[in-house]
């Protein structure tokens, strides 16, 4: 009996001992989901924001610009004629001392290279109706933002030309007519981005926080410099189909992770924590605080000078922009000869190389109004200047640098990283005008500088028609030059970082607003300034 005692309680300390192991093993488990929700509590709403944000620019310009490059292994391709009285061997820079740039199979025929016998009318008319309704949809994308909110609208826009991305091989074998469709569906789609995101921005960010988080709009920078070299390395292996496929794939998935993690607005986020939401309702909860469906006060912006000196000097800046992303794969093929690999590397670097300066020049932003250095409507001028002034001035430069390739290149570089400085300077302004309509202000300015982004390349396209040389080029780097510094003056007159009285619904001003000067992955202190920000009733800049 005794043994039988003992081999009971023996049984019962080990089958306690086992409960005690699984208890024990059950704690662990839920420390350690504790502690990843410890770390993942760690990571502000706004760093979250920003990766989002960062990303989505970046895989919405992949599947924009992709055809750029595309298109030229879709269409049969021969080379000019450089005996025609028009065109002169000084015109292309084809010469020993520039082999190390130039594509072997130059003197080789290309016109089995590429499938599709559409004219350069067709060409420019399928790359051109994206642009079209892109510019359509602007005032569309600020409406619905208002009344659906930025995560279904920017959402859905995402989802929407990922599948015309993943259409678009089919729609070349059957008809070029069926290209155009679906690029038309695209710009549609995507122009609803920007209004939408700009409208998150006046919900979420800080205003000295701003600068900074507008450097995660240059996304569209990285998708413009990876999808160049990208496309050029996919087509030469691959072929032209895989590069819709690849683009279109990746945009579906960054919608899944999109729809996980974005929520319009602090109160609708359900991981935020308390203090992130304090500080944020304490800087931009009471200038930013109307509920989705508010009327939008379009009389008022069309009368205002500052949305229509937005509008106009980034009329400037794309105009400039558009001439290197569309014209520049054509120029450095025409004129400096290059091969498809070659010529996606060095027109996709400088853009790769824009988006690390667009944190510097937003970095550098943020430093000067928190330190009072500089009022935020000059520092909104001084960034502004920076993006289109002495682009421009480098743009014309480049066509008196002619055959050498590497001075061009150096100033092709320069111009490209300085156009972000934009983002610093008249494209934050949009926000800071008006918080609480940043959706609808872009959608008006947008409207109104995206026309640059097909007048851009008609107006090229019209000055080399008869002979891509370097004198036509010249007078193309002429008309930027004018337009690009021409438009600025109009923002240097009228520009202002006030708060416009028809931001405020019923003129319902907010009674505070804080002043932290927080970094994004930084929490709040409690000596933050408090100040009151008062409408101005002027558009005169401090």
């Amino acid at each position: 009996m005794e043994n039988k005692f003992e081999y009971l309680g023996d049984s019962q300390t080990n089958s306690m001992a086992s409960t005690e192991r699984y208890e024990g093993s059950s704690t662990c488990k839920e420390s350690s989901v504790y502690d990843f929700g410890r770390v993942r509590d760690m990571i502000p709403a706004r760093v979250v924001l920003y990766i989002l944000s960062f990303t989505g620019f970046v895989v919405s310009f992949m599947m924009r610009m992709d055809i750029n490059i595309a298109m030229v292994s879709m269409v049969k391709y021969l080379p000019q004629n450089n005996s025609t009285s028009n065109s002169t061997p000084s015109a292309i820079c084809a010469s020993d001392e520039n082999t190390i740039f130039h594509d072997p199979k130059d003197g080789e025929t290309k016109a089995d290279e590429g499938e599709f016998d559409w004219s350069p009318t067709v060409q420019s008319t399928i790359i051109g109706s994206f642009y079209w309704c892109y510019i359509l949809s602007q005032i569309v994308g600020g409406v619905l933002t208002q009344h659906f909110g930025t995560k279904a609208v920017f959402g859905g826009s995402q989802l929407i030309t990922a599948i015309c991305s993943l259409l678009i091989p089919v729609a070349a074998s059957f008809h070029y007519g069926a290209i155009i469709a679906l690029r038309s569906i695209q710009g549609i789609a995507s122009g609803l981005t920007w209004p939408a995101m700009y409208a998150m921005v006046g919900l979420w960010i800080p205003t000295v926080e701003r600068s900074r988080f507008m450097s995660s709009f240059q996304g569209f920078s990285f998708g413009i410099g990876i999808t160049y070299p990208l496309a050029g390395f996919i087509i030469a292996n691959f072929g032209w189909r895989v590069v819709f496929y690849t683009t279109g794939s990746i945009g579906i998935i960054w919608c899944f992770f999109w729809y996980l993690y974005a929520f319009d607005s602090p109160t609708t986020h359900p991981r935020i924590s308390s203090q992130e939401f304090q500080y944020i309702q304490g800087s931009v909860g009471t200038a930013a605080g109307l509920s989705e469906g508010a009327s939008v006060p379009w009389k008022s912006i069309l009368k205002s000078m500052p949305a229509w000196s937005i509008g106009i000097t980034t009329f400037g800046r794309i105009w400039v922009h558009y001439v290197f992303i569309v014209g520049g794969p054509t120029y450095m093929k025409t004129i400096f000869g290059l091969s498809i690999e070659a010529n996606g590397v060095l027109s996709g670097a400088p853009f790769i190389f824009s988006y690390f300066s667009s944190v510097v020049f937003c970095y550098v932003a943020d430093v000067l109004v928190r330190k009072q250095l500089m009022s935020l409507t000059n520092v909104r001028k001084l960034f502004t200047m920076f993006s289109q002034v002495i682009p421009g001035v480098l743009v014309l430069l480049i066509g008196y640098l002619g055959c050498n390739i590497v001075l061009a290149l150096v100033a092709w570089s320069i111009a490209v990283t300085l156009i972000t400085a934009a983002y610093a300077g008249a494209m934050a302004n949009i926000i800071d005008i008006a918080p609480n309509y940043a959706g609808p202000v872009l959608a008006f300015a947008q409207t109104i500088h995206m026309t640059a982004s097909f007048l851009s390349p008609i107006a090229a396209g019209l000055l080399i028609e008869d002979s891509q040389t370097l004198d036509a080029w010249k007078n193309v780097f002429g008309l930027t030059a004018c337009v690009a510094c021409g438009t600025y003056v109009v923002y240097q007159i009228f520009g202002t970082s006030e708060i416009q009285p028809w931001n405020y619904p019923d003129n319902k001003y907010p009674q505070s607003t804080s002043e932290d000067s927080q970094p994004l992955n930084d929490s709040p202190n409690h000596k933050s300034k408090i100040v009151i920000r008062r409408p101005s009733n002027h558009s005169a800049g401090v």
